[in-house]
């Protein structure tokens, strides 16, 4: 009669237990289609980044992968609806700056909690928003749309993709530095608000490169500034915030996937290589350059720790500004 050991009965029970994970990640998804929720409308930057990466993704590994459209609270209805979902890695979602490191900061009773609801799988990439007015508008400058602003306090009206976006806070931003106030007139996402624009119901913008870009070449839409560092390679004659002198104002929004909490690691880990071997392609890099986008990738670590600084970055600037939703 073979005796065993408490030793051998512990590792026994621990492989029994690891045995259902590692096979459900040998054989992730199995056939199944994967469910990559935007919480934005379509059209916008990040549902234009969304579809990209999961074609790059489903070319590189024959897993089919279908977008959809949950926009509403500010991008909160999608990230939440993700949050809740079955934690099997075939719902996940595209979360931004916005749901992820400003609402928890800016919006006390969300639906979901950013940090223990959700599991970041992998970034995916990063952009500056642009400043754009009509084409037909006064202002040929950023300290022409100030001055106008400043001289009618209140009564000029930005457009939002959403409450509390990087759109909206680069103009909460830029009202506090500037001395202006501002009317914001928010949207459920970039598509919608651009078309008010366009129609003289608002007067300016924060919007993404992807969701503007054609409308600044077609001359329907002027750009005024950019939210980066540097200048944008595809907007090289469109300065900067700080060049125009706000010196070190700058506003990112990024993009990175997002799981529910308590999704196998194996699986999240099968998402993050599927993602990095997408966004390891020079074409995948140069194709995103053209957005005004730039690869991230990495860890869910690295995501992990990307997002908690950026978390503690827009908190910060939240309460040093006073920024709020009234």
């Amino acid at each position: 009669m073979t005796t065993i050991t408490r030793r051998q009965l512990i590792a026994t029970t621990l492989l029994g237990s690891l045995l259902p994970t590692w096979a459900q990640a040998a054989s992730y998804p199995d056939g199944r289609p994967i469910k990559l929720v935007v919480p934005y409308t379509p059209g916008g930057g990040t549902d234009t980044v969304a579809r990209f990466i999961a074609a790059r993704i489903a070319a590189e590994t024959q897993w089919s992968m279908v977008v959809e459209n949950r926009p509403g609270a500010a991008g909160n209805i999608g990230m939440d609806a993700v949050a809740k979902s079955k934690p099997d890695g075939l719902m996940v979602g595209l979360g931004q700056t916005a749901n992820l490191a400003i609402n928890p900061a800016l919006m006390p009773r969300l639906p979901f909690n950013a940090e223990k609801d959700l599991v970041p799988v992998a970034l995916v990439a990063s952009q500056p928003v642009v400043l754009v007015v009509r084409d037909d508008a006064p202002w040929k400058s950023l300290a022409d749309a100030i001055k106008a602003a400043q001289a009618r306090p209140g009564d000029l009206k930005q457009a939002l993709a959403g409450t509390g976006t990087v759109g909206h806070l680069a103009g909460e931003m830029l009202a506090h530095r500037a001395k202006f106030k501002v009317l914001n007139v928010p949207y459920k996402g970039a598509g919608p608000a651009i078309n008010d624009l366009l129609g003289g119901s608002t007067d300016f913008m924060f919007a993404t490169p992807q969701a503007v870009l054609e409308m600044i070449k077609g001359k329907r839409l002027r750009a005024l500034a950019v939210t980066s560092a540097a200048r944008l390679p595809i907007l090289p004659d469109v300065p900067t915030v700080a060049e125009s002198g706000y010196a070190g104002f700058e506003a990112v929004d990024w993009k990175v996937l997002v799981a529910p909490a308590g999704t196998p690691a194996a699986v999240v880990q099968a998402l993050n290589a599927a993602n990095e071997k997408a966004l390891s392609k020079p074409e995948t890099i140069a194709l995103l350059a053209t957005e005004g986008s730039t690869a991230l990738a990495g860890s869910p670590a690295k995501a992990q720790q990307y997002i908690q600084a950026e978390q503690r970055k827009w908190a910060r600037l939240i309460k040093d500004t006073n920024i709020t939703l009234e």
